[in-house]
Formats: structure tokens, C-alpha cells, sequence
């Protein structure tokens, strides 16, 4: 069993004990500065966060700077999940995004749905109430018991990457994108690899059928809006062990197409939880922002969707003019190296 280590930043208010209490038990090693920290490799990791008026923890942002500045290993073989409160409505989750985001490009893992978060005054639990059938503290709390079963009894090495599902929407004659999944694919070894075109702008988006018409149609692993989502992606999915999302960055958002495919997921979802089903991406940029689509897909698929998030899960790179990606310093190693990950994890 891996060590426990809670990272607690601040002093935490009464919710945000009663949220740990659900999650751990008391005999932990607990680390408030970043002085303090151990060697944090093959560690299972809790972040448990209060948020200051403007959604940040200076305290923590000092953490992974000693992290990063120990090398992109310091958190190898470790597992992590979160709590976040904060007594203000906003960057709950966006800060989330971004402690999984810079903890995952240090080696860190995190199971699916790996965040409990508490706004202001519980509002986000209001629209749960009529579901659970529970106060908004009480579902909170329901919810760090339900995140403690899938934290310290998940097993990262259960799974390994035998079917891959890449999933894009780009024109393979002009994409730096498709060419570095190119590079990566030339790596890779005893992997059945199956490759969706989801074409250019021709998906339906999700719409917002109403809960019951949604679990109608996911029970039978179908949409109501059909098309190549239903015909060839739900699929593809329920027979993938991992899926990789090819991703032009365009104006620091993931490409119409790729958003209205993870949308459609929900109904799919009312049927089938992703637990075990792994997330990789590709990102090339024109100019900058990879991260900004990293953390998109970290968002909707890790922390929504339930799919686990391994170690390193995206590789990102800038090329702008078309076969830029082939001049980029290193690229080949760095296709390489991802590719041996994807197989390792």
C-alpha cells in the first residue's frame, strides 16, 4: 500500500475538515509548506485546497514549484485526488484543472472523477438535491465517502492499453497535428489501434434532451440524435481501453466537432462509467496555449466523464506552417518517448 500524504496548504475551514474526515483517516502525513515536503514518488496524494478571493493558493503554487524544480519525475508513480472549497462562487474548478494539469506533467495519475469541489454556500450541490434526495452539505459529503472507495482502493496498474482508440477531425494532408500522431503511431507495439475521422463540422452537438429521453437512449448504448457518434464512436469506445484525442489547438479551444463528440457522451454515460478507460491527447498550437486544451480535456473527460487520467497524458507542441511539426527540436524523441508511455501505462 503506498504512503498517504494530504497536502493542506491552508488552514482548512469546518466544511474542508469534514471533507478530509470522509476521505481519510486521521493518521496521515500531512505537508503544509513546501519546505516540508517528502520525496512525493509512489505517494497516494490528497490536495485538499482553500481557495483565497482571486481562486488560487499561493502556499501551493510555492509546492509544485519545489516539485518542478526537483524534475519532471517528482511526482512518478503517485496517485492523487482533490478537495476544493471555497467561500466564493467561482475557480473551484478551474483551479482544480489546473493543480491535475501540472501534477499529471510531473508523473502524477488521477482516477476518474478525482474532485470533490464546495462553492459559495453549496450552490453547486442545489441542482442535486431532488436527485439525491439530500441536503447540499450532505450530498458534499456523500460524495468525498464515494471519491474515498475510488482513491485509495484504485489500482493504477489493474489495466493495460491493449485496444486505443484516436479519435480527430483534421485534414491529414495539411495537419501537424495528424503528422506528430504519425510519429507517435511508429512506435507503438502490440496495440490493436483503431482511428475515427469525425470529418469537418458535419456532428450534431449535444442539444439537452431531458434527463429521462437521455437515459432512454444511453440504456440501449444509442443517442437520439444518431450519426457517426452512435454508429461508430460508441463502439469504438465500449471496445478501447484508452482513446486519444488528436487536437489542433484553434483560438485555445478543442475543434467543434471533438467538443460535440465528448458532449454526445453523456448518454453513452448513463449507462457505462469509464473508470477504466484511459485519456491521452495530442496538441499542437500555432502559437502557445496547449495547456488551455489540456485542461479542457481534463475537465470534461477526467473530472465529468469519470475516464482516468495516467501519468504524462498529453503531448504538446507548436507548429504553425503546414509540416512545421517535422522541424520542432527533438520531436522525434519526443513522439517516441509518449509513444512508450502510452504502452507502459
Amino acid at each position: 500500500m503506498k504512503e498517504v500524504v494530504l497536502i493542506l496548504p491552508q488552514e482548512p475551514s469546518e466544511l474542508l475538515k469534514d471533507m478530509i474526515g470522509k476521505v481519510l483517516d486521521s493518521d496521515v502525513r500531512t505537508i503544509t509548506r513546501a519546505k516540508d515536503l517528502p520525496n512525493m514518488k509512489n505517494k497516494k496524494i490528497l490536495f485538499a485546497v482553500e481557495l483565497n478571493e482571486i481562486g488560487s493558493s499561493n502556499i501551493l503554487n510555492d509546492m509544485f514549484a519545489e516539485l518542478y524544480r526537483r524534475g519532471h519525475d517528482s511526482l512518478e508513480n503517485s496517485e492523487a485526488a482533490l478537495l476544493v472549497h471555497s467561500d466564493y462562487a467561482l475557480f473551484t474548478k478551474t483551479y482544480a484543472q489546473y493543480i491535475i494539469l501540472l501534477a499529471n506533467m510531473l508523473g502524477c495519475s488521477f482516477v476518474g472523477r478525482p474532485l470533490v469541489e464546495a462553492t459559495k454556500d453549496l450552490g453547486n450541490f442545489v441542482a442535486m438535491e431532488g436527485i439525491y434526495k439530500m441536503a447540499p452539505r450532505d450530498i458534499c459529503l456523500y460524495q468525498c465517502e464515494e471519491l474515498k472507495g475510488r482513491f485509495l482502493g484504485w489500482d493504477s496498474k489493474a489495466t493495460a492499453t491493449k485496444n486505443l482508440l484516436v479519435v480527430h477531425s483534421s485534414n491529414r494532408e495539411t495537419s501537424n497535428t495528424l503528422m506528430l500522431w504519425d510519429m507517435v503511431k511508429e512506435h507503438l507495439d502490440n496495440i490493436s489501434i483503431n482511428e475515427i475521422n469525425l470529418g469537418n463540422g458535419s456532428i450534431m452537438d449535444c442539444k439537452g434532451c431531458n434527463y429521462k429521453t437521455c437515459k432512454h437512449f444511453g440504456k440501449q448504448s444509442k443517442c437520439f440524435y444518431g450519426g457517426i457518434i452512435v454508429e461508430e464512436v460508441y463502439p469504438a469506445i465500449l471496445e478501447s481501453d484508452a482513446i486519444l484525442f488528436v487536437c489542433p489547438n484553434y483560438n485555445d479551444m478543442i475543434t467543434a466537432n471533438i467538443v460535440a463528440t465528448i458532449n454526445r457522451l453523456t448518454a453513452l454515460y448513463r449507462k457505462t462509467k469509464f473508470y477504466k478507460k484511459k485519456i491521452y491527447s495530442i496538441i499542437v498550437s500555432g502559437y502557445s496555449g496547449g495547456e488551455a486544451l489540456a485542461k479542457q480535456l481534463i475537465s470534461s473527460l477526467n473530472m465529468n466523464k469519470t475516464f482516468y487520467l495516467p501519468p504524462y497524458f498529453s503531448l504538446m507542441a507548436v507548429a504553425n506552417h503546414k509540416g512545421d511539426i517535422e522541424k520542432v527540436d527533438n520531436i522525434e524523441n519526443l513522439a517516441r518517448e509518449f509513444a512508450l508511455k502510452i504502452m507502459k501505462y
